[in-house]
């Protein structure tokens, strides 16, 4: 059986050979560049000091070669749009040193200035006569999100300003994705997990729009949440433009993609926090799902692909309306956070949704346990989550930095291990 035939299987709740794996197949199941260059010394892919690419330089997620996929036996490839967080390409290759001495390439475009205090600064589209939208602290290993948020009128706000990174896609997007897909689809077995960009409302991460140079409208994430109470009309005009946008780009993407894909990441708003959901349901409902659905209910009456939401968070009270709302896909699956327990999420929905993800937790077992811990966890989350189908292993979000490397190294010891079926 191959990787496309495994997945596929898995997201429509029947039992593959394995259980799936993914690493790197969205923006949130990924790995950090400096845990990616320890893992790869560490399989021997490379010499010391092989510097490995930063794909995505706000979580400074490190690039997945194929070589690493068929070493941990993943499963899933992404195909994503031609810019980053910061409103640059991947292209031109140059090299940077983390401040821990990790060897790293970045895009040309990727500049910094240091600050005062030794942070560094990074700016939108490589333009430093912009203000900056981006600052890793000094020591650190990620680019916060710089808030630019313009003075605003109450009586002026419009919602357009808060629509200008949302824009129909233009022939050489659509030809990025034709030719990226079809290369992927024609070249390898991996199945193909889409972000297409655009589909996700009220998106957080996105709202400061850190690749706009001069953003306008409602950008400070603070006023953002108060809006949905203070100016849900608003909030709910952004949402009938942004739907409108999406739908025809979710059109326009198909004709030339057609059902090379096998999911696609569709949304990722966090709904959560530790303790429980940032909204009620009933805010939800009214707010969030009438556009989910429009979205969704194209997806499913036009093409084969699955619906992906990324939603962080203790979220038990959402996820019968994620299902209603048409997303077949759940990541990052977060059994750290109240109610996430992985054998009552199983029982109570596994039938109904795909678990990507909650394999093992990324907030203490994997960066502070031992590597036996590591191993047991997620062998044990193997056998919860993979019983059925409906499951595809990943780690609570992306491996993040600081990590020791014996265990990541048992982390996939233990997917090679216990994930043949019968699980």
């Amino acid at each position: 059986m191959n990787s496309r035939e495994r997945v596929s299987l898995a997201i429509n709740h029947q039992e593959p050979d394995r259980v799936p794996l993914d690493l790197g197949g969205s923006p949130t199941s990924g790995m950090h560049v400096s845990s990616v260059y320890l893992l790869r010394q560490a399989l021997k892919l490379d010499p010391p000091g092989t510097p490995v690419k930063v794909i995505e330089p706000c979580q400074m997620l490190g690039e997945i070669k194929p070589d690493l996929l068929k070493a941990l036996g993943a499963d899933v490839a992404p195909v994503t749009g031609r810019k980053t967080m910061f409103g640059f390409e991947n292209v031109g290759w140059k090299p940077w040193t983390y401040f821990d001495g990790t060897p790293v390439l970045v895009p040309e475009a990727f500049t910094t200035t240091p600050d005062e205090n030794g942070d560094y600064l990074l700016y939108p589209e490589g333009d430093r006569s912009a203000p900056a939208s981006g600052k890793m602290p000094s020591g650190g290993y990620y680019f916060d999100v710089l808030v630019r948020q313009p003075p605003f009128d109450e009586a002026t706000l419009n919602p357009k300003d808060n629509l200008e990174e949302f824009s129909y896609l233009d022939q050489e997007d659509l030809d990025h994705f034709a030719r990226e897909t079809k290369q992927l689809y024609e070249e390898t077995d991996l199945a193909i997990l889409a972000n297409f960009g655009g589909t996700a409302f009220g998106d957080i991460a996105l709202v400061p729009a850190p690749w706009l140079k001069y953003p306008k409208g409602i950008r400070d994430v603070a006023e953002w949440y108060m809006s949905a109470v203070s100016r849900p009309e608003y909030v709910h005009k952004v949402f009938e433009g942004q739907c409108e946008i999406a739908l025809h780009n979710l059109e326009k993407v198909h004709e030339v993609v057609g059902e090379q894909v096998t999911a696609v990441f569709m949304s990722g708003t966090d709904f959560g926090m530790q303790t429980g959901p940032l909204i009620s349901p009933k805010t939800y409902r009214s707010l969030y799902m009438p556009f989910h659905k429009i979205l969704n209910d194209w997806v499913h009456k036009n093409t084969t692909w699955k619906i992906f939401i990324h939603c962080c968070g203790s979220i038990v009270p959402l996820i019968p309306d994620f299902i209603s709302a048409g997303f077949d896909i759940l990541n990052p699956v977060q059994t750290s956070a109240a109610g996430m327990d992985p054998q009552t999420l199983k029982d109570r929905f596994g039938s109904e949704i795909t678990f990507w993800g909650g394999g093992v937790d990324t907030q203490k077992t994997l960066p502070f346990g031992t590597a036996e811990e590591v191993y047991q966890q997620a062998a044990e989350r193997i056998h919860i989550f993979g019983k059925g189908g409906g499951f595809v292993f990943n780690t609570v979000h992306n491996l993040q930095a600081g990590i020791p490397i014996e265990n990541i190294l048992a982390l996939y010891q233990a997917v090679q291990d216990h994930s043949s079926y019968p699980v």
